[in-house]
């Protein structure tokens, strides 16, 4: 079979200049379609280059919000665009506009250049600035992709998400063949945990998963593509560079119907305290605004 091909766009951004991230993005999916992409993945909340902004500047929060955009916006209207000319779908991201604090946002756009789910990270990391201001999403979701090897099943989680086994988990509940994971955090040999972990998401859910990181500076790279035998396929190193990985559809459909991970011999009834809301010593925390969390707060809506 011919493979599917999933483009990590591994890039530094250019701060919260949206035009100049717009202009090198393209860039960057432009060499992706000239290497047979069919898919390219953004890193985290590409827009605005993952930037915070500094609270002791007065109106520098209101700022920050001000540049959140919609569905309707150029941003993401060029890049509808670029998918229908390239044929090539994009998994996008960028702050998204939404009631009173925006959301961490990414869009699947198929190669026809229709957005088929846009999902916002559902674990925020509202200990810190700038996701403290960020609205939590309230679901995973799914969609079957439109490829030239045929139709796959596609979910996404963003970064902070894929720490969480619940989010990996309902997406393989939901069909998921492959997970893309826009990233920005550093996976340096100290972290390097998060790369294991990462492919143990892939594993236990049998499933393939792919993650885009930013490139040095600003973070360290690594982006990664694994099989869901928890193997990498293919990996980068901390540069700028479009990391190529290219996954085997027979492979991991075959790896999916015969093994004993993901769904089969699940015991869901003896699950309940899971859906607890209730949190416990020593895990109670508050935000970065010292206001106190609660699962009720962060509830996934399982569809």
């Amino acid at each position: 079979m011919t493979p599917l091909k999933v483009a990590l766009l591994q890039m530094a951004g250019c701060g919260s200049h949206q035009a100049a991230n717009l202009e090198k993005g393209e860039a960057f999916c432009r060499r992706a379609a000239q290497r047979g992409a069919d898919i390219a993945l953004f890193p985290e909340m590409w827009n605005i280059g993952y930037q915070g902004y500094d609270g002791t500047v007065e109106h520098a929060r209101e700022s920050w919000i001000d540049q959140s955009i919609g569905h309707d916006s150029d941003f993401v209207r060029h890049h509808r665009n670029l998918a229908r000319e390239l044929q090539m779908a994009l998994a996008l991201t960028y702050l998204e506009t939404w009631s009173d604090r925006p959301r961490n946002s990414v869009s699947l756009i198929d190669r026809h250049g229709d957005i088929l789910f846009t999902y916002g990270k559902v674990h925020t990391c509202c200990y810190e600035n700038p996701e403290v201001d960020c609205t939590p999403g309230d679901d995973f979701h799914t969609a079957e992709l439109d490829t030239r090897v045929g139709p796959v099943r596609v979910g996404a989680m963003i970064c902070y998400d894929r720490e969480f086994p619940e989010s990996a988990r309902l997406l393989m509940i939901k069909g998921a063949e492959l997970i893309l994971t826009p990233n920005a955090c550093s996976l340096t040999e100290f972290d390097r945990i998060r790369i294991h972990q990462f492919r143990s998401r892939a594993f236990e859910n049998m499933v393939a998963a792919v993650m885009t990181n930013y490139a040095a500076p600003q973070h360290d790279g690594h982006s990664l593509g694994c099989n869901p035998d928890g193997s990498v396929v293919a990996m980068a190193d901390g540069t700028e560079d479009v990391c190529m990985v290219s996954f085997d559809l027979d492979y991991i459909r075959n790896w999916r119907k015969t093994k004993m991970w993901g769904d089969a011999f699940r015991r869901p009834s003896v699950y309940a305290p899971l859906a607890d809301t209730a949190v416990a010593e020593p895990f109670v925390r508050t935000d970065l605004f010292d206001n106190p969390l609660t699962h009720r707060r962060r509830r996934v809506i399982s569809a």
